[in-house]
């Protein structure tokens, strides 16, 4: 993937470790909590610390810091639910792993690099969770290999931390999250709540029984993660159930962004955004109420726009009802296309993807519908993203097409479900196996949420030096 292609480039920077021992110029009531304070937003009034301290305390953090690890929140394992398990021997590992000699900070591209082995993976098993989805449990129907569950994703230049959970829920404390999209992204955050139970499982506050729309909460962070549903993004009905193609027909609303998920956001603090692969059924295209083409529908006197003007016209019309909300603040998360990965056949023609170990940057490349899709989204969030900031919003690039094109591994198969199910159950080669790659996809989001952490400290720092 050409570097140049992307819109925005989200830079991590990989800090490392500082004996704790070395801030106690800090006021012994202030130390524990300091780096928190700088990092991840919470003010700190003028009189508590002079300009000069706080100059000299961000100076070293922008070279070393104390990583938030499990020593620091200790507390937070009296939160645990499932106090009978035995945190594994590969958590321990993350955490000292928080703990090793320092390096030198770099910034890169976290996005771009390739898979290495680590045999300290997975961090939980799917008989340690309960949110995994029957139709992700790999392990539990009867996947015979497990080497796929022991890779970690290497950038370019830098590293790239695995998730710690601990850290994830002190930044999110008080705040809260929404994945908005299709059930790839109720696919992400399952697999977060099972990253996150080896510090606390959480409450289901969902204002009614729905998979579909669900809505957990952390009580000793009080954070609250959400999950709404949407096909598309804009409003769609099916038109016809049978249709030309095999998932039938569907009316897309291409002006009118879903009320099921936009009437509920406005709230959140984070947004993360994805969508693809329900735009490949046949659909037809109404702006202004009226009928301005289709995607394979195969009707009389209606244009064939294909897939990619619905794509963009969805996601340009999702930003822009994100936009026009009045009261909310939060920043957007856009997730990028996650491609699938069927061999010799389509879903429905026989195609499946039964490799065992992830390619190496060389070996395939984005293209095709990937490719086309994945510069949609770039090409919007753009568009979108500079709009966004007249008006005080954030907008970030969560690009994890690249990382995952390289996993065909990583998908159910056909291992996903009872052989003997009396339903029509095809290969699944777009949804993740948890544990799995997707897991890596919270690897990311921490890394820009310590990013925004960093940014939010240089700000304050640059308009309190003025």
């Amino acid at each position: 993937m050409n570097d140049g292609s992307r819109c925005s480039l989200v830079y991590f920077v990989c800090v490392c470790s500082l004996p704790f021992s070395s801030l106690l110029f800090l006021p012994p009531s202030k130390m524990k909590f300091q780096v928190i304070e700088l990092l991840f937003g919470k003010s700190t009034p003028k009189q508590m610390i002079p300009k000069v301290t706080l100059l000299a305390v961000f100076a070293i953090l922008l070279f070393t810091v104390t990583p938030l690890s499990y020593p620091l929140f200790r507390y937070s394992s009296s939160s645990l639910k499932n106090k009978e398990s035995k945190p594994s021997s590969a958590f321990d590992d993350l955490n000292e792993s928080a703990s090793l000699p320092s390096t030198s900070i770099k910034k890169c591209d976290i996005f771009t690099g390739e898979w290495l082995p680590n045999p300290k993976a997975p961090y939980y098993t799917n008989k340690t969770c309960w949110a995994i989805h029957e139709h992700q449990n790999c392990m539990k129907y009867g996947r015979p290999d497990s080497d796929f569950l022991k890779w970690k994703w290497k950038p370019n230049g830098c590293e790239l931390p695995v998730f710690n959970p601990f850290q994830f829920l002190e930044i999110m404390r008080g705040k809260s999250m929404a994945f908005v999209g299709d059930s790839v992204g109720r696919n992400q955050m399952q697999s977060m709540i099972c990253l996150l139970s080896r510090v606390e499982w959480p409450i289901d506050v969902s204002y009614k029984r729905d998979d579909y729309f669900m809505r957990w909460r952390y009580p000793s962070y009080n954070f609250t993660m959400a999950a709404f549903w949407t096909t598309h993004l804009v409003r769609s009905t099916e038109a016809d159930s049978k249709g030309p193609g095999p998932t039938g027909l569907c009316n897309l609303y291409l002006d009118e962004a879903d009320e099921k998920w936009i009437t509920q956001i406005e709230d959140f603090d984070y947004v993360i955004l994805n969508g693809g692969h329900w735009f490949t059924r046949s659909m037809v295209f109404y702006e202004n109420q009226k009928i301005v083409g289709c995607h394979y529908c195969l009707l009389e006197n209606v244009p064939d726009l294909t897939m990619y003007y619905g794509y963009r016209k969805a996601f340009r019309t999702a930003f822009k009802a994100i936009n026009r909300l009045e009261n909310f603040k939060g920043t957007v998360f856009l997730r990028t296309f996650a491609p699938s990965h069927f061999e010799n056949g389509l879903w429905n023609q026989g195609g499946n993807c039964i490799r065992t170990k992830p390619f190496r940057s060389n070996e395939t490349q984005l293209e095709g519908l990937n490719l086309e899709f994945y510069m949609i989204q770039l090409e919007e969030f753009k568009i979108a993203e500079k709009d966004a900031r007249k008006k005080g919003l954030k907008y970030r690039l969560f690009d994890i097409t690249q990382a995952s094109l390289l996993r065909p591994d990583g998908h159910p198969s056909r291992y996903g479900h009872w052989p003997n199910e009396n339903v029509t159950l095809y290969n699944d080669c777009v949804h993740w196996c948890l544990p799995g790659p997707i897991d890596t996809w919270s690897d990311f989001l921490l890394g820009m949420l310590k990013m925004e952490g960093v940014r939010s400290a240089e700000q304050r720092l640059h308009l309190r030096s003025h």
